[in-house]
């Protein structure tokens, strides 16, 4: 009698890791009138310290042996993809306090312009045609909505529109830069290891850099209710469930193809803008539907194309 075939892993569905993907990047959408709230009334620092303390320590408490699988190259693996994390939340907290929620959102969302060039440079990866179109049309449409979207908050400016580029423009292309860099790392290393366990390691690198930035200055908690609430949830939703999905579906699919999947964020984070009463212009509607069109031409072409 032959012996049983050997059982193979459970894989979810294609649409399964890029459904949730979308759910993530409507959480993070959502979190930006959330937090330029909040850094009106704690310092940039101490707001990110508090908030990848409290999600490092979520995580923990969850599976607190789930570290201890990895192996020495997991852990710095994820120090690095960490440090790229850390850099990209430093740079974009930092540039929201010098322009609007929507378009700190929407120069986010150049990380799918950043995500092929760094896959190609440095790992030598060939990018599809389909996924060279998308991201063509995607940046597009996030130029367009940047473009639209008007000038920056407060005196310094640093909107696209008639103030031209300023500091926080150019703070936030450094973040979309770190992003890009975190995107092509995870797609690379993720499928190594454990996703939970790498999605620890990434969250306490960036706690420990933003707790060591916010040390010699305050480190203070946040002054009151609705701050802590802000740091609760974007720690706990924004930070600990949506890096464990995105470290667990990235290793399901390759970097440029998350990446334009993720520029679903800066759609949302208009939106959420949009609903707490920031001016938008006609570009949303137009940018955000080439963002959409290039998520859709990512996802059906290679379907098209499959016997």
């Amino acid at each position: 009698m032959p012996s049983p075939a050997p059982r193979q892993p459970l894989r979810p569905r294609p649409a399964t890791p890029v459904a949730l993907l979308v759910a993530v990047t409507a959480v993070w959408g959502s979190t930006f009138v959330i937090v330029k709230a909040a850094l009106a009334r704690m310092a940039v620092m101490d707001f990110l310290a508090w908030r990848f303390v409290l999600a490092t320590l979520v995580m923990v408490a969850i599976r607190p042996r789930a570290i201890l699988s990895l192996s020495r190259r997991g852990w710095w693996q994820g120090g690095l993809l960490g440090l790229a994390l850390g850099g990209g939340y430093v740079t974009q907290t930092f540039g929201l306090e010098h322009t609007s929620a929507a378009v700190s959102g929407f120069v986010t969302g150049m990380f799918v312009v950043f995500t092929p060039l760094i896959s190609g440079l440095l790992l030598r990866r060939r990018i599809s045609t389909p996924a060279r179109a998308a991201t063509l049309v995607a940046a597009t449409g996030l130029a367009i909505i940047a473009l639209a979207g008007g000038g920056g908050s407060g005196a310094s400016g640093g909107g696209l529109g008639g103030s031209g580029l300023g500091l926080g423009v150019w703070l936030t292309l450094g973040c979309a830069f770190f992003y890009a860099v975190q995107i092509v790392g995870l797609g690379e290393w993720s499928s190594e290891h454990d996703p939970f366990a790498l999605a620890i390691v990434q969250l306490l690198t960036a706690a420990a850099c933003c707790v060591l930035a916010a040390a010699p200055s305050t480190l203070r908690p946040p002054p009151d209710a609705g701050v802590w609430a802000a740091v609760a949830v974007t720690a706990v939703l924004a930070t600990a469930v949506a890096f464990l999905i995105q470290t667990w579906a990235q290793a399901l699919m390759p970097p440029t193809r998350a990446a334009i999947v993720m520029t679903m964020e800066p759609v949302f984070a208009g939106i959420s803008a949009a609903v707490a009463g920031e001016q938008l212009g006609w570009g949303v509607l137009a940018g955000g539907a080439l963002v959409l069109a290039a998520m859709f031409l990512v996802e059906l072409a290679p379907r098209r194309a499959a016997p």
